[in-house]
């Protein structure tokens, strides 16, 4: 097996210990990094769960593993956050970190609730850390549904958790982008440009205006008014500020291209903000992707525009 890519910015911010086991690993396409107090080491392949030796060797045994302590996840913490958690109100209260290169950290621990909300995270037990992948041509099976006829067509792409929708949406942009459109780029968490101070460190095409770390609401209105784009892309969506905001744009006669939690086309319609996008006609096509022979499996592409239920493509990769 070809070694695992851990990437620099990810391994300096974890303590010697973890970094001297995971430096050694030799896996296929690790994806995440799960720390846990009081739990042994697990990384996540595309295989499924692994546990790692303090050797960094793979074993089935979960006694064999490195056993995570609470010291060593709040020394990763420290490490992550530069020393700096009070500075990062926003992303305790959202429960995640994003790292440069567009490498995201979840965190669970007890939340502190103000007015019903939750408003920060404190002792944080949990972390995991979820690797950002270009995946140059993961894309190729879209992009000739979404430049039909030399037209961009608004597009929503939906997936279970970890089923690729960012790596693909990530590679369309910069597709897209490619052969001649200006796409404007909400990056809210960071993940699909990996922007460093304001300039993307992922491929997302030369005609694309990154947004980072913009609410996407927010963002959407400042690249319709400001930037001329016409493609808008963002990961994510689910509230309805968000919602509206897209049909907005869609209403200005701006393309949009999103991502969303949902395995199916009758799972996004049931969820209140995303319905309404679909219902309002926002997006003329949606593509379904799942891990079924991997990540970012392409399942179908479905019409809802002139042709509602009209099947693309099934089955294969994206």
């Amino acid at each position: 097996m070809s070694p695992a890519w851990v990437p620099p910015v990810v391994l300096e911010r974890l303590p010697a210990q973890l970094r001297r086991c995971l430096v050694r690993m030799r896996l296929e396409d690790v994806e995440e990094i799960r720390l846990s107090a009081g739990r042994p080491l697990i990384v996540v392949g595309r295989g499924g769960d692994i546990f790692v030796t303090a050797e960094g060797e793979p074993t089935c045994r979960q006694d064999g593993a490195l056993a995570v302590t609470w010291e060593l996840v709040q020394d990763a913490l420290q490490l992550m956050t530069r020393s700096s958690a009070y500075a990062l109100e926003e992303e305790f209260r959202r429960g995640y970190l994003s790292l440069p290169g567009g490498h995201r950290v979840g965190m669970v621990g007890r939340a502190v609730l103000e007015g019903g909300r939750v408003r920060t995270l404190r002792d944080v037990a949990g972390l995991n850390i979820r690797l950002a992948r270009e995946v140059r041509g993961a894309a190729d099976a879209l992009v000739a549904v979404v430049l039909e006829d030399r037209v961009p067509r608004s597009l929503l792409l939906l997936s279970p958790p970890r089923g690729g929708k960012t790596t693909v949406l990530r590679d369309l942009v910069r597709q897209v982008s490619d052969r001649g459109y200006r796409v404007g780029l909400v990056d809210e968490r960071s993940e699909l440009a990996g922007s460093v101070n304001g300039l993307p460190q992922l491929e997302v095409g030369i005609r694309t205006d990154v947004l980072d770390a913009c609410p996407k609401a927010e963002g959407i209105y400042i690249l319709l008014r400001a930037m001329g784009s016409q493609v808008i892309a963002c990961d994510e969506i689910g509230d309805e500020d968000e919602a509206a905001a897209l049909a907005d744009a869609a209403r200005a006669g701006v393309r949009v291209m999103a991502t969303a939690h949902a395995s199916g086309l009758d799972d996004a319609m049931a969820r209140p903000a995303l319905g309404i996008t679909l219902r309002q006609g926002v997006f003329e096509r949606v593509g379904v992707l799942s891990r079924r022979l991997g990540p970012a499996t392409l399942e179908e592409v479905l019409s809802i525009g002139p042709h509602p239920g009209l099947r693309v493509r099934r089955g294969g990769k994206g």
